[in-house]
C-alpha cells in the first residue's frame, strides 16, 4: 500500500510541473505565473480540487507519442472564491505552449458541463498558441465543442475570461462569446491571425502589441472589459467581480453586510451640477457618492467614455450602473456608447441584477462618420435592451434628456419603474437654442427676438415639471436625497414580476 501511495505521490509531483522547472523558469523569466501559480492567487486558499490530473493526448502522428505530458496543457477543477463555488480551466504554457488538443478540449468541455448543471460560474485563464497542428481537424472540433457550450451557457451562467498571454485564433472565440474578458497589459494579447499573417496577406507591419494588446482592445475594439498591470492584479480584480455577481440566472443576487446607512443625505450633489448648461461635471463622482461605500466596478472603462458602465451595491446588493458621462463629448449617445452600454444592460437582465440609470444626454452624436457607420441600428440595440428588460429599473435624469435620447435611457415608456428628476432637469425634444431657431426661423435675423424666443423655450421645458405632470416623472427629488430614494426604490422593487411575451428567442438588431 505504501508503494502504490508514494506512485501517487510522484505522479502527482510530475503533473504539478507541467513542462518542466526550464519551462516554469521561462514562464517567469517573461513576467508571468504559471497556470497553477494563477488558479493559487484566484481562488481561496486551500478549495482548489483539480480534474484530471492524468488526462494525456492520443496522437501519434509527427512523433507525438513520444512527447506526453499529464494534464496535457490545461488545469481544470473547482474552487471557492470567497466561499463561493466556481468553476475553473487554466491553459498551461509550459505544455506544448497551451495549445488546444482533442483531450484538452475535453477537459475545459467537463468543466463547462458541470458548471452549467451546477449552476456557477466558469472562469477560464487563457495563456496559449491556438490549436495543436499536430491534431489538425481533431483539434478544430475540440474548438467547435467548446464554443458550443458556451452559447448554451450564455445567459445561464457568468463566464469569465481573462487573457493572461497569447491568445490567437481559434482560441479568440471562446472568450468573445463570454460575458467578461480581462487582459494583463503588456504579457497579453488576442487576434485572429498574427503579425505575420497579417504581413503577408495585407502588406502591414504591425506588433503583436500593436495587432491585439490589452491597450487595443481596451481602447479601440471594445474587446476587452478591463485590463491590468500584472497577473496578481488582473486575479484579484476576478475575484472582486465574481463577487457582485449572481452564480446564475436563477441564484439570488449576492448580498453582504452593508455599514452605509440607505437613509444617508449627500449635500455636495446640491452643487454637483454647475450653472452654467454648456459646463461639464463628473457623473462618476454621483456614482461613487451615491453607492455603498464609494465602491464601483467600472467595466470598459477606457472605451466609449461618454456613458459609464459598472456594477456597485445599494444596502449590500449588487445593482447594475448606467451613466452618461457629461466629461465626455457632453455625454452624447454614438454608436460605440450604444453598443457598451445595451451589452451590459443585457448581461444584467439576463442575471436579474437591478439596473440604475443616470441621465445626462444632448441627443445622439450627428455626422456622416455615425449615420454610414450604423448609429441607427447600434442606437436601436441599447433601446431593445431596456425595452425588453424585466428587471426592476430606476432612472434619475440629473440635466438635460433631450429627443429619442431621453426615450433610449430607460424612460417611463421602455417600462421604467421610478423614474426620477432633479429640479435641474430638462426634458424636450432639443434644445431651447435649437429648438426657437427652428420655430422661430423667420425671426433669426432679429438677435433680441431670437433671444426672447429661447429664453421663452427655456421657461416652458428646462425643467422636469412638464413631463412630471404627465407622469413621465414619478418625482422631482432633491440631488442630496438621490442615495436614499434609490435605496428606497430598490426596496420596493425587490418582488417585482413581469414576463415578456412567450418567444423562441428575439431578433435584437445586431
Amino acid at each position: 500500500m505504501k508503494e502504490i501511495l508514494g506512485e501517487l505521490e510522484a505522479r502527482r509531483a510530475v503533473a504539478r510541473l507541467g513542462g518542466g522547472e526550464k519551462r516554469i523558469h521561462a514562464q517567469h523569466e517573461r513576467g508571468k505565473l504559471t497556470a497553477r501559480e494563477r488558479l493559487e492567487i484566484l481562488l481561496d486558499e486551500g478549495s482548489f480540487e483539480e480534474f484530471d490530473m492524468f488526462v494525456e493526448h492520443r496522437c501519434t502522428d509527427f512523433g507525438m507519442e513520444d512527447t506526453k505530458y499529464p494534464g496535457d496543457g490545461v488545469v481544470t477543477g473547482w474552487g471557492t472564491i470567497n466561499g463561493r463555488t466556481v468553476y475553473v480551466f487554466a491553459k498551461d504554457f509550459t505544455v506544448f505552449g497551451g495549445s488546444l488538443s482533442e483531450t484538452h478540449a475535453q477537459k475545459i468541455c467537463k468543466i463547462q458541463d458541470m458548471a452549467v448543471r451546477n449552476r456557477v460560474p466558469v472562469i477560464g485563464l487563457f495563456d496559449a498558441g491556438g490549436a495543436r497542428i499536430q491534431e489538425g481537424v481533431a483539434a478544430l472540433g475540440g474548438y467547435g465543442e467548446v464554443f458550443q457550450r458556451n452559447v448554451l451557457a450564455s445567459g445561464v451562467i457568468p463566464q469569465i475570461s481573462v487573457i493572461m498571454g497569447p491568445c490567437a485564433g481559434g482560441d479568440v472565440y471562446s472568450p468573445a462569446m463570454t460575458d467578461f474578458i480581462f487582459m494583463v497589459r503588456d504579457t497579453s494579447y488576442m487576434f485572429v491571425t498574427g503579425p505575420d499573417v497579417v504581413k503577408t496577406v495585407t502588406n502591414e507591419t504591425v506588433t503583436a502589441e500593436e495587432l491585439g494588446g490589452a491597450s487595443i482592445h481596451t481602447t479601440k475594439s471594445s474587446i476587452a472589459d478591463g485590463a491590468y498591470d500584472n497577473d496578481v492584479d488582473t486575479l484579484l480584480q476576478v475575484r472582486r467581480l465574481v463577487d457582485m455577481l449572481p452564480a446564475s440566472n436563477v441564484a439570488e443576487i449576492p448580498e453582504i453586510e452593508c455599514y452605509d446607512d440607505p437613509e444617508r443625505t449627500e449635500a455636495s450633489l446640491d452643487r454637483l451640477i454647475p450653472d452654467n448648461p454648456n459646463k461639464p461635471y463628473d457623473m462618476r463622482e454621483m456614482i461613487l457618492k451615491v453607492v455603498d461605500e464609494g465602491d464601483f466596478f467600472e467595466l470598459q472603462e477606457s472605451f466609449a467614455k461618454n456613458i459609464l458602465t459598472g456594477f456597485g451595491r445599494m444596502e449590500g446588493r449588487t445593482v447594475g450602473i448606467v451613466a452618461n458621462q457629461p466629461m465626455v463629448l457632453a455625454g452624447v449617445l454614438d454608436i460605440d456608447a450604444s453598443r457598451k452600454a445595451a451589452r451590459f444592460v443585457r448581461f444584467c437582465d439576463a442575471f436579474s441584477i437591478p439596473i440604475v440609470t443616470f441621465v445626462d444626454v444632448p441627443g445622439f452624436l450627428p455626422g456622416t462618420a455615425q449615420e454610414y457607420g450604423g448609429l441607427i441600428k447600434h442606437g436601436a440595440k441599447l433601446l431593445f435592451a431596456y425595452a425588453e428588460a424585466t428587471v426592476p429599473k430606476i432612472t434619475c435624469i440629473t440635466r438635460k434628456a433631450y429627443g429619442g435620447a431621453y426615450d433610449v435611457m430607460a424612460s417611463k415608456h421602455l417600462r421604467g419603474d421610478v423614474n426620477y428628476a432633479w429640479p435641474t432637469a430638462e426634458i424636450a425634444v432639443m434644445g431651447p437654442k435649437g429648438a426657437a431657431e427652428i420655430l422661430y426661423r423667420s425671426e433669426l435675423s432679429d438677435p433680441e427676438k431670437i433671444a426672447g424666443r429661447i429664453a421663452e423655450y427655456e421657461t416652458q421645458f428646462a425643467n422636469p415639471f412638464v413631463a412630471a405632470e404627465r407622469g413621465y416623472i414619478d418625482e422631482v427629488i432633491m440631488p442630496q436625497s438621490t442615495r436614499r430614494r434609490i435605496s428606497r426604490a430598490l426596496r420596493l422593487l425587490r418582488n417585482k414580476t413581469l414576463e415578456n411575451p412567450w418567444k423562441k428567442h428575439d431578433n435584437i438588431p445586431l
